[in-house]
């Protein structure tokens, strides 16, 4: 098990969609399937899975797995105009915690480039292309980001904790998607939120729940 570099999302750590959607593997990678991160997952290294639980070399947790009940949670779709328009106001273009983020970020040109932006009911929108063909982890990736983006903030970095993801179908390439986020709660550092994608039809592809920590500011 391995998360190669060209996943990063962190500085010199993996993106914890990806991540998560390969240690889901464990168990099912289409899901409804928990991942909870307990470390940040180190790139190109060789990674031990046993027992629902991912370990480094060291013997160090990175991950626990576990199977969940199917999710429920589901973030309205919008149309691609109206994803584009948002995409076009995404904060991180201008001011981004992790600008290589292998899914949103914006100097890393061979990434998902998913740039979500907010609507003013507070929910975020991006269009999502498949460019080539998708593996369940591209899709717990693109679940990932859309939300961390609707609790971001200029000075407050967050990073994500846990994942509980569902995938209903991979998009095909050339697909022009739709991924929605939405912040539903939290409490001091912590921030819950879902994130769902719909394909070119309007379908459901995938849906997520996730809770993102805050990062300790100087």
């Amino acid at each position: 098990m391995l998360v190669e570099a060209r996943f990063q999302g962190p500085d010199g750590s993996g993106n914890g969609g990806w991540s998560a959607g390969i240690f889901a593997a464990l168990i099912d990678d289409r899901g409804p399937v928990e991942v909870t991160l307990r470390r940040p997952p180190p790139l190109d290294t060789p990674l031990a899975a046993a027992d629902g639980e991912v370990r480094d070399p060291d013997g160090h947790l990175i991950a626990q797995v576990r199977r969940v009940e199917p999710l429920d949670a589901m973030v309205p779709p919008v149309d691609l105009t109206t994803a584009a328009e948002a995409a076009r106001a995404y904060p991180g273009l201008v001011d981004h915690p992790f600008p290589r983020c292998y899914v949103c970020g914006p100097a890393n040109p061979d990434g998902l480039r998913i740039f979500p932006g907010r609507l003013p009911d507070g929910r975020t929108a991006a269009p999502f292309r498949a460019l080539a063909a998708v593996v369940p982890a591209t899709v717990w990736a693109a679940l990932d980001c859309p939300g961390g983006w609707a609790v971001l903030a200029p000075g407050r970095p967050y990073v994500l904790g846990r994942i509980a993801a569902q995938v209903t179908a991979l998009p095909r390439p050339g697909d022009e998607c739709v991924v929605t986020g939405l912040a539903v709660g939290g409490e001091g550092r912590r921030a819950e939120v879902h994130t769902s994608l719909y394909g070119s039809d309007g379908a459901l592809l995938g849906r997520a729940r996730a809770t993102w920590v805050a990062l300790p500011t100087a």
